[in-house]
């Protein structure tokens, strides 16, 4: 009997008549280093959007400080931080300063994250139904997307998945994915203090010295805003605009962290 390498999936119920294709892929750690192998994986997924699903916070935290090791742009989400650091992860994933989340099965379902080539299952699935909707993030509305099982010695592929998943090979040489184009700028005032997007892209364009292809996404929060800026220019943006005031108001400016 052939393999199946890839399989329909609809994950929506209203819109039945739009399909996607999710491709399985199973990737087989060498060695006993599966923090190793992801790293690998990463770089031949290089810069396309990408999930990382774990059971638990300690292992969302050990892979962030491998990356930040690495100094990869990503972005970590668990129900240990903060709301507001939640949402900043959310807001520079949505804007593209970062294309790669490691994240508990807090992100599973729920929340607007735009669409996503790839997710990676570092942990499996306890059910089928978490499975769903972890996948359920890649290949939405008619778009393809992938879904890596990180299998080493001691994993075994969960019993509910009914295809036989296509094997992924890693190189043998880590790669690191390629940085963002974007940077998000950090701004202390929002919708409460009676700044809106339009003062934002005002500034950014005149003081700032922006282009508008050097501007993307601006999101407006009660307190604060955020502005995706391209990150060759942020620094010079920055230096420009450090004594500027929005509204008659010197308000905080930064660099997101």
């Amino acid at each position: 009997m052939g393999l199946k390498h890839s399989v329909e999936l609809n994950y929506t119920t209203e819109h039945k008549e739009m399909k996607s294709a999710l491709v399985v892929k199973v990737v087989r750690v060498e060695g006993d280093d599966k923090l190793e192998a992801l790293m690998l994986l990463l770089g031949k997924i290089n810069s396309k959007s990408t999930i990382v699903f774990c059971n638990h916070r300690d292992a969302v935290n050990r892979i962030s400080e491998q990356l930040e090791l690495h100094k990869v742009d990503h972005g970590y989400y668990h129900g240990g931080l903060e709301q507001i650091d939640r949402e900043k992860t959310l807001i520079k994933l949505r804007n593209g300063s970062i294309n790669l989340l490691i994240t508990t099965d807090l992100a599973a379902r729920g929340l607007d994250i735009p669409e996503i080539d790839a997710v990676i299952h570092y942990q499996f699935p306890a059910t089928e139904d978490v499975m769903i909707h972890r996948n359920g993030r890649t290949a939405r509305m008619n778009a393809n997307g992938t879904a890596y099982f990180l299998l080493d010695i001691n994993d075994h592929l969960p019993k509910f998945l009914d295809i036989i998943p296509e094997e992924e090979t890693l190189p043998k040489k880590l790669t690191l994915p390629a940085p963002c184009e974007w940077k998000t700028l950090y701004i202390g005032a929002g919708k409460k203090d009676k700044i809106n997007k339009m003062d934002i892209v005002g500034m950014l364009l005149q003081k700032g010295q922006l282009q508008k292809d050097e501007l993307g996404k601006i999101e407006v929060l009660d307190h604060s805003a955020y502005a995706a800026v391209k990150s060759s220019k942020i620094m010079k943006v920055l230096q420009l605009i450090k004594e500027e005031k929005i509204k008659n108001r010197k308000i905080k400016m930064e660099v997101s962290s």
